[in-house]
C-alpha cells in the first residue's frame, strides 16, 4: 500500500470520526433541548419519533452515558488518525501542531456547529439519532451500565442524591411565565382566562365577597306585602332570608321556590321560610380554587362569608368566582355596573363601596388589591384619615376626588384615570 493510499484512507477514516462526533454532539443538544411538554403530548398521539426519545429520556443518565462513551471514543480515535496523518505528511507525530488543528476542527465541525443546529431544530435532530443511539445502548449496555455504577457512587459520595429532582415540574409562576411567553399564539380572552386560572390560588372570598351593606335580603319581620314588593324588585336569583338582622339568616331563598309558591297561591311569611334552604358559612380566608371546588363537591351556589368572630361579612356565588375567570357576563361593564358612572371629562364617579376588583375588570384598569378591597378602604388607608370632601389624590397612574363623605365613611369619588391632575391637596397628616 502507497503512502499517497494510506494518507487518502486515513483522511476518510478522520473525516467519518468527525462526522460521528458531531452526531454524537447534536444528539446530546437536541435531546436535552426538547420541549418536554410538546413531547410529552406527540408521544402520546403516537409520533414514532417522540415515542423513542420519549423512552431514551426515561433514563437520562443512561442516554448521556452513551452519548458519552461513543463521543469520547470517536474524538481519541480522531485525535489517534490525526497523529498518523501528521507522520505521514511531516515524518514525525507534531503534537503541537496536530493538537491545535484538531482542536479547531473538533470545535468546529463535530461542536459548535452541530450543536448549534440542534438547539434551533431539536426535533429533526433528535427524533431521527434516536434510532441509532437505542441500538447502541443495546449493544453496549454492559459498558453503561459499569460507568452509571460507578458514576453514582461518587456521586453519593459529594453528598448528591443520585435520583435528583424533577426538573421539569413546573411551578405555578413557571407556568404563568410559559403561559404570558405563549400570549401572542393565544386569543387575548383565553390568555385571560388561563391567567385568571392560575390566579385563583392568590385571591380568597374576601377579595370577591358582596359586603354587608350591598347584600339584597328579606327580613322576614316586615310586613308580607313589603316582601312581596322586595322580591319582586330583587334581580337575584338567590337571597338570604333574616331575622331582623344578617347575623341571624335563617336560609337562602331561591326566586324560583317563590314562583312556585304564587302559582299555589299559599304566599305567606311561614311558606317563604319553609322554602328556605340552610344557609353555608364559609370563612372569608378561603382561597377561591378551593371554594370553587367546595361549590362543586357540595351542589350550592352561594355561601354566606364570616369573619373570625362569625360576623357576617358578606355574600360570595359561584358566578362571582367564574367571573374572576372568564370576566363579567355583561357586554358592556363600565354601563351595566351600577357603582360606575361615567363622566363627560373622561372621569368615572364611583361608589366609595365599590369593590376595586370589578372597578379594575370593569374600567380595564390597575388600582392596587394588595390591601383595601373597597375605593373607600384604599383612599382611607393612603390618607390615614377619614378626610373632608373635595380632596384630591394621586394614586399610581389615577387621579381621584373625593366628592361626598357621610357617616365616617367616603360616598362617592371620582377618578381621572391619569395624573395629569395638577391641583392635588396634600391631605397627609403633618406631625
Amino acid at each position: 500500500m502507497t503512502d499517497d493510499t494510506s494518507l487518502g484512507m486515513l483522511i476518510v477514516i478522520f473525516i467519518a470520526m468527525i462526522i460521528a462526533s458531531a452526531y454524537f454532539s447534536s444528539s446530546e443538544t437536541s435531546m436535552m433541548s426538547l420541549n418536554r411538554y410538546r413531547l410529552k403530548h406527540l408521544s402520546r398521539k403516537g409520533v414514532p419519533g417522540a415515542k423513542r426519545v420519549s423512552k431514551l429520556l426515561e433514563s437520562p443518565d443512561k442516554l448521556i452515558s452513551i452519548i458519552l462513551i461513543g463521543n469520547n471514543f470517536v474524538n481519541f480515535l480522531a485525535a489517534s488518525i490525526a497523529t498518523s496523518i501528521a507522520i505521514v505528511l511531516f515524518g514525525k507525530a507534531e503534537p503541537v501542531i496536530t493538537a491545535i488543528v484538531l482542536t479547531i476542527i473538533v470545535l468546529i465541525f463535530a461542536e459548535v456547529t452541530p450543536k448549534t443546529i440542534a438547539a434551533l431544530y431539536p426535533e429533526k435532530i433528535a427524533y431521527p439519532s434516536s434510532f441509532l443511539l437505542i441500538v447502541l445502548l443495546k449493544v453496549l449496555y454492559p459498558i453503561v451500565w459499569i460507568v452509571n455504577n460507578v458514576s453514582n457512587v461518587l456521586v453519593r459520595l459529594l453528598g448528591f442524591n443520585t435520583k435528583g429532582n424533577n426538573s421539569h415540574q413546573l411551578s405555578q409562576d413557571e407556568l404563568r411565565t410559559v403561559v404570558n411567553e405563549s400570549s401572542a399564539n393565544l386569543p387575548k380572552q383565553r390568555h385571560g382566562m388561563l391567567i385568571n386560572t392560575l390566579d385563583l390560588e392568590k385571591v380568597t372570598v374576601n377579595d370577591i365577597i358582596v359586603l354587608r351593606n350591598n347584600i339584597t335580603g328579606i327580613d322576614i319581620d316586615n310586613d308580607i306585602e313589603e316582601i312581596l314588593e322586595q322580591i319582586g324588585n330583587c334581580q337575584h336569583t338567590r337571597i338570604p332570608v333574616y331575622k331582623k338582622d344578617l347575623d341571624n339568616i335563617i336560609g337562602i331563598l331561591h326566586m324560583r321556590s317563590i314562583g312556585k309558591l304564587i302559582k299555589l297561591e299559599k304566599i305567606n311569611k311561614s311558606a317563604i321560610i319553609q322554602e328556605t334552604t340552610e344557609v353555608y358559612y364559609i370563612p372569608e380566608s378561603t382561597p377561591l380554587h378551593t371554594q370553587l371546588f367546595n361549590f362543586q363537591k357540595k351542589k350550592l351556589r352561594m355561601a354566606v362569608v364570616v369573619d373570625e368572630y362569625g360576623v357576617v361579612k358578606g355574600v360570595v356565588t359561584l358566578e362571582d368566582i367564574l367571573e374572576e375567570i372568564v370576566g363579567e357576563f355583561t357586554t358592556d361593564l363600565a354601563d351595566t355596573n351600577k357603582d360606575i358612572h361615567s363622566q363627560g371629562d373622561g372621569s368615572y364617579l364611583i361608589d366609595g363601596s365599590a369593590n376595586i376588583r370589578d372597578i379594575n375588570r370593569s374600567l380595564s384598569w390597575n388600582l392596587d388589591t394588595g390591601g383595601a378591597k373597597t375605593v373607600n378602604g384604599l383612599l382611607v388607608e393612603i390618607l390615614e384619615s377619614i378626610p373632608e370632601s373635595s380632596v384630591g389624590v394621586r394614586l399610581e397612574g389615577y387621579y381621584a376626588e373625593i366628592v361626598q363623605v357621610k357617616d365616617n365613611m367616603i360616598r362617592t369619588v371620582k377618578i381621572w384615570p391619569s395624573t395629569s391632575k395638577t391641583n392635588i391637596e396634600d391631605t397627609k397628616p403633618s406631625n
